[in-house]
């Protein structure tokens, strides 16, 4: 079994290792000790939170206070924590560890699970990897505890903040406060600084990607000695971070935070700008949005966070790539930033996995819209959040059907692991013919 395993490709051996621990997840979800009723919990029940907690998604079909007990809250952790750093990376890193010495076919599935781009310190990049998220979750943990602890005693205070953390650095949008103060998600926490600021904090460190982390501390920080990629990606991540703030500020001023102070707006505004890529933690109910602030929100679940992070989505690299390639076809020039060329490669690889998250959502929206009796918006909602691994929801999740259910796992399995990973998993990697057709030409425009 493990030669076969060895035999794998690296994106097949991450496909086979997310299956494994959403079954086994789900498996343990549906044993009765999971649920606070103490009886068996229906499989597709079991098998949707599981894939949505190894994803990272969020999006849940019962109340995960409400209806699961502490050991399933537990699991549900693990699955949040195993899915967040790539289980490839957990079960390799072990396996490594112990044998002191990493084989190349570990370091291939290593650097295929953190998403490097070479075989040079990949495993120092791992160890880098466990020991930051570690540093953040934990540190996360203790500016959560501040508040939780008094609300909520040390117990639960302790969970409560430990549990919101590993959720919120690995954005995956999990949250055990249930209901309070008749809110959802963080709802009665939307205009706490510490709460919100820690949370969205810890959603754009786990959102940045290693690579960016490893980078950051080689280069100590100065950005003129960071890599292309990195520079690329904190500039994206700033403006997506910017822009959007000041777009929801204006599009939800009488909408959804009408009522609130103008601090208060700000704030909730930050926040809805961080979480949909791609944490999934309202402030705000979703159905409260105004249609230009839920285009605005499926914009950028759909864009996601950065490659090799904890994030989903077609990534901020790829929307940069392709908004890049689109100024210098306008220009008729190459297509360059930060006096770097881009390569035809990576924009070819840009534009089919823009292509197939598109694609793909168009398709499961159509299919949403015919099985279930939802409105456009909210199919599309629905569908995207899972896509992206986000978790945000219009509330009608619970509601779902069994087809309905079955999509949405699909979708958030598929984005978790990529949408052009997942293809070249399931067709396999071909290597390219040696002939050359000859060049055709086709007006577009």
């Amino acid at each position: 079994m493990a030669r076969r395993i060895k035999r794998l490709s690296p994106v097949r051996a991450v496909v086979l290792s997310f299956i494994t621990v959403i079954i086994l997840g789900a498996g343990l979800l549906a044993l009765p000790f999971c649920s606070r009723s103490g009886q068996w919990t229906p499989f597709v029940n079991a098998l949707f939170t599981a894939t949505s907690a190894a994803c990272v998604t969020g999006l849940a079909v019962v109340d995960t206070a409400g209806y699961w007990s502490g050991a399933g809250q537990a699991v549900i952790l693990l699955l949040i924590q195993i899915g967040g750093l790539g289980a490839m990376t957990i079960i390799t890193g072990f396996f490594s560890a112990v044998r002191k010495r990493a084989s190349l076919s570990d370091t291939r599935m290593l650097m295929e699970a953190a998403g490097n781009d070479s075989y040079s310190g990949v495993v120092k990049l791992v160890h880098r990897i466990f020991l930051g998220t570690l540093i953040f979750e934990s540190a996360g943990a203790v500016l959560l505890a501040i508040r939780f602890i008094p609300l909520f005693g040390w117990g639960r205070g302790i969970w409560y903040a430990v549990f919101h953390s590993v959720s919120a650095f690995c954005n995956a949008g999990f949250d055990v406060l249930g209901d309070f103060r008749g809110g959802a998600s963080l709802s009665a926490f939307a205009t706490d600084p510490l709460v919100v600021l820690t949370v969205a904090a810890l959603i754009i460190l786990g959102g940045l990607g290693f690579i960016v982390w490893d980078d950051l501390i080689t280069s100590r920080f100065r950005i003129k000695h960071m890599k292309f990629h990195s520079k690329v990606v904190l500039a994206m991540t700033g403006a997506l971070i910017l822009i959007p703030t000041l777009l929801f500020l204006g599009l939800e001023w009488f909408g959804a935070f009408a009522g609130a102070g103008f601090g208060d707006k700000l704030l909730l505004a930050l926040f809805q700008a961080v979480t949909p890529r791609t944490a999934g933690f309202a402030s705000v109910p979703m159905a409260t949005l105004t249609d230009a602030g839920a285009l605005l929100t499926m914009i950028l679940m759909l864009i996601g966070g950065s490659p090799g992070s904890t994030a989903g989505g077609i990534k901020t690299t790829t929307v940069a790539v392709v908004l890049i390639c689109t100024l210098a076809s306008i220009r008729k020039s190459r297509p360059v930033a930060f006096n770097r060329s881009i390569d035809d490669d990576t924009v070819r690889q840009a534009t089919a996995i823009l292509l197939i998250y598109v694609a793909v959502s168009a398709v499961a929206t159509m299919a949403l819209c015919a099985v279930e009796s939802l409105s456009l918006r909210d199919s599309a909602f629905e569908v995207i959040s899972a896509i992206a691994t986000v978790g945000l929801s219009m509330g009608v999740t619970p509601f779902l059907g069994v087809a309905a259910k079955l999509i949405l796992t699909v979708l958030m399995f598929a984005g978790r692991i990529g949408g052009l990973s997942m293809a070249m998993a399931i067709t396999g990697a071909q290597p390219p013919s040696p002939t050359r057709q000859p060049v055709g030409k086709i007006i577009v425009g």
